[in-house]
């Protein structure tokens, strides 16, 4: 079982992962694309890399919008595994946008 990572999360975010928020005891980012397609194929792409680290997103879609929240259910909130499938949507959405 993962443990909840506590102290300091805020800052650790801000190190590690700049461009996400602390939300609802979540990571949390928006991603925009140029449309449908590119967003539908940025959560493909994040949908085969979760299932080989068996750590699902919990997100939602809308056009060219993605928006994306990761925490560890059985730990009650946020853990490596977040920051780590955080880090491979990240270079995910770089490939794809080259943002």
């Amino acid at each position: 079982m993962e443990t909840q990572i506590k102290s300091n999360i805020t800052q650790q975010v801000k190190e590690k992962l700049p461009t996400w928020q602390v939300k609802n005891d979540s990571l949390y980012k928006e991603f925009t694309f140029k449309n449908f397609v590119e967003a539908f194929s940025f959560m493909t792409a994040v949908a085969l890399e979760a299932e080989k680290m068996d750590h699902h997103p919990d997100w939602s879609n809308g056009y060219n919008k993605v928006t994306i929240s990761l925490s560890t259910h059985s730990a009650g909130g946020i853990t490596d595994k977040d920051f780590n499938l955080a880090g491979k949507i990240e270079k995910i959405y770089e490939k794809l946008t080259g943002q």
